[in-house]
């Protein structure tokens, strides 16, 4: 038997400012970061649970304070006890009823119990000696099931239901498994597209993204002027030719009726996607922009802040490809309930990445969402942008842009500390 014994936080800022990378309409000068997090244990195997949540700067101190306050929860807690049911960790962390009021199930809070969460399943791959996306696909349908909350779901989702997804996705799982191991997973590439580049450099970085990197996909930031929007997007289709798709992303800067009329000036493009037209809670306003842009897709996910507001978006059929984040939500758990949702009412899935550590830890739930729950990877990618990967212990791999499998246990968030201090916040 071992034991909790520390939960150390670490606030990690990058200057991503200086360079305008990142820079979008409602982002002008985001300085990526990471609020780390690592639990360790009495146990004598050496292995520490690693967890973290993506922030773009000021607040990343908060959401440190607020991992270590309820990181006090589990110091001296049996750790085999936890590991072998992780529907009793979600329920001690989750359900802390005057944590609950923080939220309930949103914001700091939320995000901080799902990097606690995250480093417990990062500790229970380890342990397992399999990265996390294969651990979850070789879970027996039931046991997994029972770490799942489907409180609030139940009109939408049962827990029978998830169950029959996934023994459904039990067949052809070990074939898909090793075409991930073989092939990886496909990405598309958010490099061209910060709003602070020049048209040159955008036009430079589409056609080495493209042409050198092999990625069948990139994604332009618009939203800061419809003139420059039009002009930027025919440069970038002339840069990457009819053959390779071409999403938007307006994070999130537009009002609904100015969403539809400025969406409405794209349609010559041949948009994969335009993303995040407007307030990430704003359900109806999607699902009117939805309507009115036909047959653009709509896209968005990153910021819904729990499992309920996927089940609206859903029922309202507010989008037509959601998006996932791996550090929004509270951890693994929400995370595959999202894709069994997405399942449920046949929907693509292309997550959110591009942050410190999302691609990392992001590619895990795609693999096990191809191996184990929609059992494809027609028409879905994962974001990729190079930043700060160089700071982890097992970067992710791009060849051809296909994300390459994890391979090394855990969940991909594990930093290497010691060349990421000198990004160290002092206050």
């Amino acid at each position: 038997m071992s034991t909790i014994t520390a939960v150390k936080t670490y606030d990690f800022r990058f200057p991503t400012s200086l360079t305008l990378s990142g820079s979008d309409a409602m982002n002008k000068d985001p300085d990526y970061s990471a609020a780390y997090v690592e639990i360790h244990t009495s146990a004598d195997d050496g292995i520490t649970g690693c967890g973290l949540v993506f922030t773009i700067g000021r607040g990343n101190d908060v959401v440190c304070r607020a991992i270590d306050s309820i990181g006090e929860t589990l110091r001296g807690l049996e750790v085999e006890r936890l590991l072998d049911s992780m529907g009793l960790a979600w329920d001690l962390l989750v359900h802390d009823s005057q944590l609950r009021w923080l939220g309930p199930e949103k914001g700091v809070e939320h995000m901080a119990i799902g990097a606690l969460l995250s480093a417990l399943w990062d500790m229970k791959a380890k342990r397992a000696r399999k990265p996390l996306w294969l651990l979850l696909a070789e879970m027996d349908p039931e046991d997994l099931v029972s770490t799942l909350d489907f409180r609030y779901l139940s009109d939408a989702l049962r827990p029978e239901e998830a169950i029959d997804i996934l023994k459904d996705g039990q067949s052809g799982k070990q074939e898909r498994i090793e075409d991930i191991r073989q092939h990886g997973y496909p990405g598309y590439s958010t490099a061209p597209g910060w709003l602070g580049y020049s048209d040159e450099k955008m036009v430079e970085i589409a056609k080495r993204e493209t042409q050198e990197k092999g990625f069948k996909q990139i994604k332009l930031k618009v939203g800061q002027n419809l003139d420059d929007d039009i002009r930027r997007l025919g440069l970038a289709r002339d840069a990457i030719g009819p053959d390779v798709r071409l999403a938007v992303d307006a994070n999130q800067v537009w009002d609904v009726p100015q969403a539809i009329d400025w969406i409405n000036h794209f349609h010559d493009f041949d948009l994969a996607w335009v993303e995040e037209p407007t307030s990430p809670d704003d359900i109806i306003g999607h699902a009117t922009i939805a309507r009115a842009i036909n047959p653009i897709p709509v896209a968005t996910g990153e910021q819904m802040q729990n499992r309920i507001m996927f089940k609206q978006f859903l029922q309202a059929n507010a989008f037509g490809i959601m998006q996932i984040d791996a550090t929004r939500v509270a951890g693994p758990q929400e995370i595959v309930l999202e894709y069994l949702l997405a399942r449920k009412f046949h929907k693509i899935v292309c997550p959110h990445a591009g942050g410190v550590g999302l691609c990392e830890m992001v590619c895990h739930f795609a693999m096990f969402d191809y191996a184990a729950v929609s059992c494809t990877t027609q028409g879905r990618m994962i974001e990729y942008v190079d930043n700060q990967h160089e700071y982890f212990v097992n970067p992710v791999h791009i060849s051809q842009g296909m994300y390459q499998a994890p391979t090394a246990p855990g969940n991909g968030a594990e930093m290497t500390v010691e060349t990421a201090q000198r990004y160290l916040h002092q206050e």
